[in-house]
């Protein structure tokens, strides 16, 4: 006997039990849910890592490589991209759907430690990591205008009040700033003078780092239009911080070395 043989001979269940099935399908469909972004969660990472000063070739063969091969040994790693630019070092790692991203972000924090060593010593800070969907996008997006503020008074603002009370919002998940630029305060350093009281370059820019409150470095220019005449052009070196609203009186009198060489050494 065939399995079709009861649905012959039952013709009136056979055609109920058809009817029946085709009306669960037309209801089904009506109640089968439709849109048109589908919320879909990413498991996704971003790390990033700063090296002030470098150069895009130099961040990405001594920070960008040494990360990508620790972090690419991480199971469940669809897709990796990554971009080097002046002084910054982005790596961007995509999972499996159904990858916990809590147990993700244990393996790259464990990948991070193991490149430690194959990092530079330049770099003063570990490279940090967050989770992210690539999925999301901006839902507010606000403009700041002033009359009588400065555009780097007005970053200011928005960077230590605005951004951070933001933050604070349940089911924000990040808050960028952008459109405005830090102001700079440019160093001239003396190399001879350097010498005479004991002072590498390294430790005037940790302490100029150290003695402000957002640090950026920018490249040095090959040769500096402003060095002194004593002082010949290729041992002159600039170097820029960008830093938040400071004068530059009171720089004159930013101490950067109290040592027995030098027992006050100012800017």
């Amino acid at each position: 006997m065939s399995i079709s043989t009861p649905f012959i001979k039952r013709p009136v269940a056979t055609t109920l039990l058809s009817c029946g099935l085709a009306l669960v399908g037309v209801v089904a469909y009506f109640l089968l849910p439709v849109a048109s972004m589908p919320e879909v969660d990413f498991p996704a990472i971003v790390v990033q890592a700063t090296l002030p000063g470098a150069s895009p070739d130099t961040v990405a063969t001594s920070v960008t490589t040494p990360l990508e091969r620790h972090l690419s040994a991480i199971a469940g790693v669809d897709e990796m991209t990554s971009s080097s630019s002046v002084g910054s070092a982005r790596v961007v790692l995509v999972f499996d759907l159904n990858r916990d991203i809590h147990g993700a972000e244990s393996d790259v924090q464990s990948a991070i430690e193991a490149a430690r060593a194959d990092l530079p010593t330049s770099l003063r800070q570990n490279p940090s990591y967050r989770a992210f969907n690539p999925a999301d996008a901006p839902i507010l997006i606000l403009a700041l205008t002033s009359n009588t503020l400065t555009t780097g008074q007005i970053y200011d603002a928005a960077s230590t009040v605005i951004q951070q009370k933001l933050l604070q919002l349940e089911g924000v998940g990040d808050v960028t700033l952008g459109g405005s630029s830090l102001p700079a305060v440019r160093i001239d350093l003396n190399p001879q003078a350097l010498f005479k009281y004991g002072i590498g370059l390294e430790d005037v820019s940790m302490t100029t780092r150290a003695g402000t409150r957002s640090t950026s470095t920018i490249p040095p220019p090959r040769r500096s239009s402003t060095a002194r005449s004593s002082l010949p052009t290729a041992t002159a070196r600039r170097y820029v911080w960008a830093t938040l609203p400071r004068s530059p009186t009171e720089w004159r009198t930013y101490v950067i070395s109290a040592s027995p060489m030098a027992p006050i050494t100012r800017c």
